[in-house]
């Protein structure tokens, strides 16, 4: 799938710079366009992969270059104002090229989850390809102001958008892990699994066609309708020679490294179910999704068709949709075997519930700390003004 990607905000800057390098890493060619949009100077200059002219400073005339502060109602009104420039900036993006767009955004801050909804909008008026946002929640340590903005965020960006894929941090932070180092691990997660999935039916000159081709349209078909997504992953390491009751993928000890097509359905199966059922990027209840994409991605003699339709048919079990499609991706020199699960039009999902909750009660929050620091200033200020006089 060829797609135009949009980072906006500091995560949104930060994941785009690692789609763009995972692109170089695998040669797979899923970023036709990257533009990268902030209110901050500094996150700008800190990326390594996106070319400078593809680097867009908006909100100068407001905010300097600093930032708007975890503002994002003011991050809105910045997109908003500049939205000429960042729309300029897209007009050398060959459109016939490119299948999607895709803006990337954390939406627990303010330049990304307020901007970010607004060049949806926009892309919406012109283009006639899909607008996707890849939208990553905050933890829920982060603090209250950061999971107002999500909130709100999160319900502009389903509104502005074709669909909107979440990746949560609540479900990755790992304990006793730094700020940085817990980030960039996440980052390279997002990318790794967005990676592959997106990479799904671009085949290189030369390379292996897949039995059942997954395309864009494929992709396209499943995420129609709106609403958001999710994607679960799972992977096993092939093992190339019999070493032990631990190999999965494996030969049966011949000279051939021949496969057992019994073990390797059933380990097809195995990882279709591991990756529906495991760690989701937006955990959520599977039955009631209503559409559904089931990829499996390795080596081709590995990827066995009665094991991918019988995952699949699981898949149309366990969501009560009709609509789950599926097919593998053949990588020729990868060392395991993948499966990669999207769930589209989820419903039923209580950490957003969750989020929804928390917002309004820190919503609730700033405003009596508001009212109560209005009433303190109007005591403090009036205190004794019966005995002075103002200057004026």
């Amino acid at each position: 799938m060829k797609l135009a990607m949009i980072g906006y905000g500091q995560a949104g800057g930060k994941i785009l710079d690692k789609f763009l390098e995972y692109d170089q890493r695998h040669g797979s060619n899923i970023v036709r366009a990257a533009l990268a949009v902030n209110t901050a100077k500094a996150d700008l200059m800190g990326l390594q992969h996106v070319p400078e002219e593809n680097r867009v400073l908006v909100g100068q005339s407001r905010v300097k270059g600093h930032g708007v502060g975890a503002d994002n109602e003011l991050g809105a009104e910045v997109a908003e104002e500049d939205i000429d420039e960042v729309m300029s900036a897209m007009d050398d993006v060959p459109a016939h090229e490119v299948d999607a767009f895709l803006i990337i955004a954390g939406m627990g801050g303010g330049s990304g989850s307020g901007g970010g909804p607004v060049v949806a909008r926009h892309l919406k008026r012109i283009y006639t390809e899909p607008v996707y946002a890849l939208g990553v929640l905050p933890s829920s340590d982060e603090g209250g102001i950061y999971t107002l903005n999500a909130a709100r965020s999160f319900q502009t960006f389903v509104r502005e958008t074709d669909n909107l894929l979440v990746f949560d941090n609540d479900n990755w932070r790992n304990a006793g892990e730094s700020m940085q180092g817990g980030y960039d691990a996440i980052n390279q997660e997002i990318v790794d699994r967005f990676g592959l999935l997106f990479g799904a039916g671009e085949v290189e000159h030369g390379g292996e066609v897949a039995e059942s081709v997954v395309d864009s349209s494929e992709i396209i078909n499943t995420l129609s309708g709106g609403g958001v997504s999710t994607v679960g992953y799972a992977s096993e390491t092939i093992e190339r020679e019999d070493t032990g009751l631990l190999s999965r993928f494996r030969g049966n000890g011949g000279g051939d490294d021949s496969l057992d097509a019994a073990q390797t359905t059933n380990r097809v199966t195995s990882l279709v179910r591991k990756a529906t059922l495991g760690r989701l990027t937006l955990p959520c209840e599977v039955n009631g999704v209503e559409r559904g994409l089931l990829v499996m991605a390795g080596p081709s003699k590995y990827l066995n068709r009665k094991g991918i339709e019988r995952g699949r048919k699981w898949m149309e079990e366990q969501t009560g949709s009709m609509e789950v499609r599926g097919g593998d991706y053949p990588l020729r020199s990868a060392g395991e075997v993948s499966s990669i699960v999207l769930l589209s039009g989820v419903t039923d999902c209580a950490r957003i519930k969750q989020l929804q909750q928390v917002a309004i009660e820190a919503q609730d929050n700033i405003d009596e700390i508001r009212d109560e620091s209005d009433h303190n200033l109007d005591n403090l200020v009036n205190d004794g003004q019966d005995e002075l006089e103002p200057l004026f």
